[in-house]
């Protein structure tokens, strides 16, 4: 077998688009861009790799032409049509007949044949060919959240539909500024979780992942559609077309990462599906460059301190080691705004030691009576029904005061649904009124 091609560094273009403003929008995103490979030495692959995934797809869809194998494993058809020469002269693929442009169509050889079996056996796994690690490292320190210094108009816009304190704001953009770790905390209800989803569009909000990774022939599914929502380059934009840049990475928007008490040890790790012999990459690698959040904090299947320190090292140094089914231990970048939303107090958590090294603890507080009613009145107008400072007045005198029930963000939300289902349900305008008010308030606090 082939030594692995030493490995250099995939061409980054460097672009500036006239009109576009450089300063945070699409800026990052678009000085990223990987240029497309001309040669294998390039792309920093050994060909063994790409023999392997060619000749497993031509087993699963049978007859194609170079050019859909060169689709299928985002590489150029130059340097396809190279392999399959290759591949041919093995006598482990032939010449099913000619098509277009100089492509033929392919299929495998009983000698091939034999030899996909061999290879999904290993593992099914057909799709793009991966990228090298060492390069998807070069992409994380060009992308990092630490250069992008978000202000605070810029965190406040990001925050916007929700009422916060001035000063919460700017601890989460210290946070997201450092790509640091902080602790968000206080009552249930009140925008914890909420402040932590919206926080990462303060910045560049587009990011180039890979599909795939590869460490030593191990390949690691990096891209996965359930947490990476896809983001496509924009036509007309003066930017490489698709036919210019390495179909091997993915636009993405940057991502948010939330995780809540499913969390265990085992997240954090690379894992092996043992049927299709994939290994997945863990969720701290596929937020890189975004936020990943630990929602309910405290209340995982780990204890807080297994957990803390597990990223005890990570938090600090910047990187982690994650050890692959082989056996390989491999490092990894660790580069991303770190939440623990939580509705203990942080002590109650962790000792003094893992507090230290977690630098903001930011308390989100409960609504005064002003904040309450501005977030009533914004979210009556999302809804389309009419605001009544006097129902407010009305809901606060009858349900609230009597009881010193303790107001929450959340209950306006709550509370405004259960008015328009009642009223949708009876087919009337949608109102805020004592009966609307009475209803919605009665099957929201009952027995509460």
């Amino acid at each position: 077998m082939n030594q692995s091609i030493s490995q250099e560094p995939v061409k980054q273009t460097e672009v500036v688009v006239p009109g576009i403003n450089t300063s945070h929008e699409n800026s990052q995103a678009n000085t990223c861009i990987p240029v497309q490979p001309k040669s294998l030495k390039e792309a920093a692959l050994d060909e063994n790799d790409v023999f392997r995934l060619i000749i497993k797809y031509l087993y699963v869809r049978g007859t194609h032409t170079g050019r859909k194998v060169s689709e299928q494993v985002k590489l150029p058809f130059s340097i396809v049509d190279d392999l399959l020469f290759s591949l041919r002269n093995q006598q482990l693929i032939a010449y099913r007949g000619s098509s277009l442009g100089g492509d033929y169509e392919y299929e495998l050889t009983p000698k091939g044949v034999e030899q996909a079996r061999q290879y999904m056996g290993q593992c099914t796994f057909c799709g793009s060919a991966p990228v090298s690690l060492e390069e998807y490292k070069r992409s994380v320190s060009r992308q990092t959240l630490k250069n992008l210094s978000p202000k605070y108009n810029d965190v406040k816009n990001s925050l916007s539909d929700l009422v916060i304190e001035p000063n919460v704001i700017s601890q989460i953009g210290q946070a997201l500024n450092g790509s640091s770790c902080a602790f968000i905390y206080g009552a249930p209800g009140n925008g914890k979780s909420s402040i932590a989803s919206r926080v990462i569009s303060a910045v560049d909000p587009y990011l180039w992942i890979p599909r795939n990774l590869v460490v030593g022939g191990e390949i690691i599914r990096f891209f996965d559609p359930t947490v990476h929502k896809e983001a496509p380059m924009p036509a007309n934009t003066g930017l490489l077309s698709e036919d210019d840049y390495d179909q091997r990475w993915v636009r993405i928007k940057r991502p948010t990462i939330t995780v809540g008490g499913e969390l265990n040890l085992n997240h954090l790790e690379a894992s092996l599906n043992k049927t299709t012999g994939i290994i997945e990459a863990p969720i701290h690698l596929k937020s890189n460059c975004g936020c990943l959040v630990v929602d309910d904090f405290g209340r995982q299947r780990i204890s807080p301190a297994e957990l803390l320190n597990r990223w005890i090292v990570p938090l600090e140094a910047k990187h982690d080691y994650i050890c692959l089914p082989s056996g390989r231990q491999i490092q990894v970048p660790f580069d991303q705004l770190l939440i623990f939303a939580t509705n203990l107090t942080p002590k109650k958590i962790v000792d003094e030691a893992f507090l230290r090294r977690i630098p903001y603890k930011i308390q989100v507080f409960d609504p005064t009576d002003e904040q309450f009613r501005l977030l009533f009145q914004r979210r009556c107008q999302t809804h389309s029904i009419p605001y009544e400072d006097r129902g407010v007045d009305y809901l606060l005198e009858k349900y609230y005061r009597p009881t010193n029930r303790p107001l929450r963000f959340s209950h306006v939300e709550d509370i405004i649904r259960q008015m328009v289902d009642f009223c949708d349900f009876h087919d009337q305008p949608k109102v805020m009124n004592k009966q609307t008010i009475d209803m919605a308030a009665n099957n929201f606090f009952s027995n509460i």
